[in-house]
């Protein structure tokens, strides 16, 4: 099973690369065949998503990732906060995705989250982020996670961390697929002539 982590963050540490983390460490531990875990840092990207958004071609590590997000079983998305919206590079990266392929993220379990300074830009889990995930057809777990300045080391978060990521462990192949049986063939029949069988009423 993949989970792919698609972190916004600018900074080096990053609240929101450790919010990211925390949803995907979470998801993990309710999967019970285990997971293996790929983290997108969007910003080490930017040059190439300026580049594909001018020429329309990926360079080797965009097209890698953007490769990691369509074969995902699963993503966990998270974004700083920038004028009340999700980030221009968080969307320039899921734009350029989208355009590559716009069936990319149909049907897949998708975790929304965010981070920000005040508790008043929460509102963009609903009024920016569900939606752009809705547009692309991905299956949007019902509670999204935002992480103001003052959720770190407080009460609430961790509970919103674990709710969200047993929604999202829900809608992930937790098992292999049962093997493919073998077609049992139908027994043989005798065929009888249909001039046989009036015959056979004549009598």
């Amino acid at each position: 099973m993949k989970l792919v982590v698609v972190s916004a963050g600018l900074g080096v540490p990053s609240s929101t690369r450790l919010l990211a983390d925390r949803l995907a460490a979470a998801t993990v531990e309710r999967v019970p065949s285990g997971a293996e875990v790929r983290v997108i840092e969007v910003r080490d990207l930017a040059v190439a998503i300026a580049h594909n958004l001018t020429s329309g071609f990926p360079g080797p590590a965009l097209a890698d990732a953007l490769d990691a997000v369509t074969e995902a079983d699963g993503l966990v998305v998270v974004t700083p906060v920038f004028s009340a919206s999700y980030s221009g590079l968080f969307k320039s990266f899921f734009d350029v995705l989208g355009a590559r392929d716009r069936d990319a993220l149909a049907g897949k379990p998708v975790l929304i989250a965010a981070t920000g300074g005040s508790a008043r830009h929460s509102l963009v889990l609903d009024h920016a982020l569900r939606p752009l995930f809705a547009y692309l057809r991905a299956v949007v777990v019902p509670t999204g996670v935002y992480a103001a300045s003052e959720d770190w080391g407080a009460e609430g978060l961790p509970d919103r961390v674990e709710r969200a990521a047993a929604e999202l462990a829900a809608l992930l192949p937790a098992t292999l697929p049962a093997p493919r049986r073998e077609r049992e063939e139908p027994e043989a029949f005798e065929v009888v002539p249909f001039e046989e069988r009036l015959a056979a009423l004549r009598d």
